[in-house]
């Protein structure tokens, strides 16, 4: 494969993610329920990618306990933060929802740095800053919002990208020797079953009805924002590795709003603006090599040194 369509499945990948808020918000706005959406979203992307899994002949995981890692990661990385994304847009714009949820590598610089023990550089503390700096910009401070569950929304979408990056970490510290394409699968198919019995006990499903709009959305959301985004992802990441790809996040909350204001009509405007930059801006600094010398870690091992 060329380095061109290397890009090409670089800014697809970035298109279908970014695409997923636009579809969510019209699913929740067309009547689906949040964890309804969310369970036939799965489903469409389980059955897709579980087609790949038997057409590829994959090798299913022997060790017990590689699925006691992968239920967690389901919930983490998929079931959790799809349930509160969709929940939340029920309030705010498909835009505000993308840009919230893409400082997700800040979260993970703090998390790693706490679980694997991984440095604090100076251009990551810098980065953090500045992206939740950009954040705080995003949600402002209307006290009109706490009336309108808008703030909480915004809570929701944060705590969404949180949930994203513990899930990153903790299969970065459990997920050895797999295969790309078993944790994907997995971690959908166990999602699949936790949104499932979520929408059926909350939610009532005898007054699903299913309009071409909605219809649609789950369509894209499975097949495209679910399945082919993680078949997308895990080429990506064997040609590239995981720092390259992780570029992906630059590009979201672009689709987001570009999608939003063209779809939806969603308004643009000073602060959305200023906000994405630094949120932006953030992200690039933790991935740079600028200012990359360790601060507490190096410190940390300087004093373990001593007292050896």
């Amino acid at each position: 494969m060329s380095n061109r369509t290397d890009w090409l499945l670089f800014v697809l990948l970035s298109f279908l993610w970014g695409s997923s808020y636009l579809f969510i918000k019209i699913g929740v706005d067309a009547g689906l329920a949040p964890f309804t959406l969310v369970t036939l979203r799965l489903l469409t992307g389980a059955v897709m990618l579980g087609i790949v899994v038997a057409v590829a002949r994959e090798r299913l995981p022997r060790d017990p306990s590689t699925y006691g890692h992968l239920v967690v990661m389901s919930v983490l990385s998929v079931a959790l933060p799809f349930s509160l994304i969709t929940w939340a847009e029920q309030s705010v714009g498909s835009a505000l929802a993308a840009i919230l949820t893409a400082p997700i590598p800040l979260f993970v610089i703090l998390i790693s740095a706490f679980v694997l023990n991984e440095a604090i550089t100076l251009n990551r503390v810098a980065g953090l800053v500045i992206g939740l700096v950009g954040v705080a910009i995003l949600v402002g401070f209307d006290p009109a919002d706490f009336a309108n569950g808008t703030l909480i929304a915004e809570v929701a979408l944060i705590g969404a990208a949180i949930s994203y990056a513990a899930g990153g970490v903790y299969a970065k510290r459990t997920m050895h020797g797999l295969r790309p394409m078993i944790p994907a699968f997995f971690q959908v198919t166990f999602a699949l079953v936790i949104a499932g019995v979520l929408a059926l006990v909350f939610e009532r499903q005898a007054e699903l009805s299913l309009t071409p709009q909605s219809l649609f959305a789950v369509l894209w959301l499975g097949l495209l924002g679910s399945g082919l985004a993680y078949l997308v992802f895990f080429r990506l990441l064997e040609r590239w590795g995981a720092t390259r790809t992780s570029m992906v996040a630059y590009l979201i909350p672009v689709f987001g709003i570009v999608l939003g204001a063209l779809v939806l009509s969603e308004p643009i405007d000073a602060r959305l603006l200023i906000g994405t930059a630094l949120v932006i801006g953030g992200i690039f600094l933790v991935n740079s090599s600028y200012g990359s010398r360790p601060l507490f870690a190096r410190r940390r091992q300087v004093a373990e040194g001593a007292e050896r």
